[in-house]
C-alpha cells in the first residue's frame, strides 16, 4: 500500500519490510535513480548491512549506522551527513540543505562519484 508523504514527498511504501520493498514502491522514474544510489553506496561499504530505519533505507557497518537515504518528490535526501573535511565539504556545499542533510535534485543527474566519496568519508569517521 502506498502513502503520499506530503507535498514534498513521493509515494513511498507504508511500513516497508526492507529496502527492496521501499524501492519497489517508488514511482517508475525515480526507482532506477534510487537503485543506482544504493549501488554507489554499496561500492564503498564492503560488509554493509541494510535495513529500514525511520521509514527509510539505512546502511550500517559493524552495527553502526552510516547513512540513511530517502526519495522525495523533487530530490533524494541523505542523512546524517555532518560537515566534512575540505576539499570534500566544498564539493558537497551545492547539495547541502541543512547542517546534516544533502539534497540531490531529481531533475539533474546524480553525482555518483561524489556520493561515493561522501559515504567513504562517513565510513572512515565511524570506524
Amino acid at each position: 500500500m502506498a502513502i503520499d508523504t506530503g507535498s514534498t514527498g513521493t509515494k513511498a511504501a507504508a511500513a516497508v519490510a526492507n529496502v527492496d520493498d521501499y524501492i519497489a514502491a517508488l514511482p517508475n522514474d525515480v526507482r532506477p535513480v534510487v537503485e543506482a544510489l544504493r549501488q554507489s553506496i554499496h561500492r564503498v561499504t564492503p560488509g554493509f548491512a541494510e535495513g529500514i530505519r525511520y521509514d527509510m533505507p539505512t546502511i550500517s557497518l559493524n552495527g553502526r549506522y552510516i547513512v540513511h537515504f530517502a526519495a522525495w518528490k523533487k530530490h533524494i535526501g541523505m542523512y546524517p551527513v555532518p560537515l566534512l573535511d575540505e576539499p570534500l565539504e566544498s564539493d558537497v556545499a551545492p547539495y547541502r540543505s541543512t547542517k546534516n542533510t544533502i539534497r540531490l535534485p531529481l531533475n539533474k543527474p546524480l553525482p555518483y562519484e561524489l556520493i561515493e566519496r561522501v559515504v567513504a568519508a562517513l565510513v572512515d569517521a565511524r570506524s
